[in-house]
């Protein structure tokens, strides 16, 4: 799948190997975790079949954005849109949850 950054600090995180961009070891860890999930996936049916990302569409006015955990606390906010070649996993940021 294609991806896009919005957020210029997560896209550091994605690319430069020692920037933490303020977050702990273990969410930089997880994020590009995910991003390696996110690069490999051919559709967003295999974020679906990885019960333990906890993939789910998010309610209300944030109905078209998605979410997938990081860890306890913490959640991946995403976006997927379709672009010319496909789906396109807009990265939105990531929240705490608690």
């Amino acid at each position: 799948m294609e991806f896009l950054h919005v957020d210029k600090t997560l896209k550091r995180i994605d690319e430069e190997a020692g920037y933490s961009g303020g977050y702990s070891k273990e969410i930089v860890r997880s994020f590009r975790m995910r991003m390696q999930l996110i690069r490999s996936a051919v559709d967003e049916r295999d974020f679906y079949q990885l019960t333990s990302l906890h993939f789910e569409k998010l309610k209300g006015d944030r109905h078209p954005q998605r979410s997938m955990r990081l860890n306890k606390q913490f959640r991946l906010i995403l976006r997927i849109d379709e672009g010319p070649s496909g789906s396109v996993v807009v990265i939105l940021g990531i929240e705490d949850y608690h």
